[in-house]
């Protein structure tokens, strides 16, 4: 049974639920901004995530992104410009963390430029999840199954299945975002805290980077 061209649209909602809560760049990196800078932040970065999954499933929909598995070598390019974009990303938080650690005793206030891996959260956000080839492949190999071969108006299927994903990931973000809100009290009364955790994320984004640069495209 079809409903508006999708089939077993709950088997799909299950495996979009199970992929939206493993941890990733993206939910990593919206995590952070939300801790160490605040909800505004957070929701911008999360809106980051938003347009770049949007762009991903038309591109997925009408065809395009399936060129990366006919042309591998676009594939490759694609990989390690992630991989790349990770990385600095990661040194980049990475860094700020020890120049923190390292002006402990100075002033406590904390401004964008202390944190140059957490700068233009929606740019950034934007820019990891169209340079993350896991989701490329995610929205090749599991989204556009779900639409039945034939169906007059697939734009329509394609349309309902974007939204469950965008409706999925808002929740799963937006609990991240407050809850790194919480953590960011704790931040600024505790900048052993902040620095160390800081250091944790950057090298989360270092080891995606390094994982992504040697994984393979199967």
């Amino acid at each position: 049974m079809t409903v508006l061209g999708i089939t077993d649209f709950w088997t799909y909602v299950l495996g979009v639920v199970a992929i939206i809560l493993l941890p990733g760049p993206n939910s990593i990196f919206v995590l952070s901004v939300g801790a160490r800078r605040g909800v505004r932040a957070g929701y911008l970065a999360a809106g980051g995530v938003f347009l770049g999954d949007a762009v991903l499933m038309i591109l997925s929909a009408t065809g395009v992104a399936s060129l990366l598995n006919t042309y591998p070598p676009l594939f490759l390019v694609l990989k390690y410009a992630g991989a790349a974009y990770l990385l600095w990303v990661g040194v980049n938080i990475i860094r700020s963390a020890w120049g923190r650690w390292r002006n402990r005793g100075g002033a406590t206030t904390v401004t964008t430029e202390d944190m140059p891996g957490l700068q233009h959260p929606f740019r950034r956000a934007a820019v990891i999840s169209l340079l993350n080839p896991k989701a490329i492949l995610f929205f090749i190999s599991f989204f556009i199954q779900f639409v039945e071969p034939g169906y007059p108006h697939p734009a329509l299927s394609f349309l309902v299945l974007g939204a469950v994903v965008q409706f999925f990931s808002l929740l799963y973000l937006s609990a991240l975002i407050f809850g790194g809100r919480f953590m960011a009290g704790q931040f600024q009364q505790r900048r052993r805290l902040a620095a160390g955790a800081s250091t944790g994320v950057g090298a989360l984004f270092v080891g995606f980077g390094i994982k992504l640069a040697t994984a393979s495209a199967g």
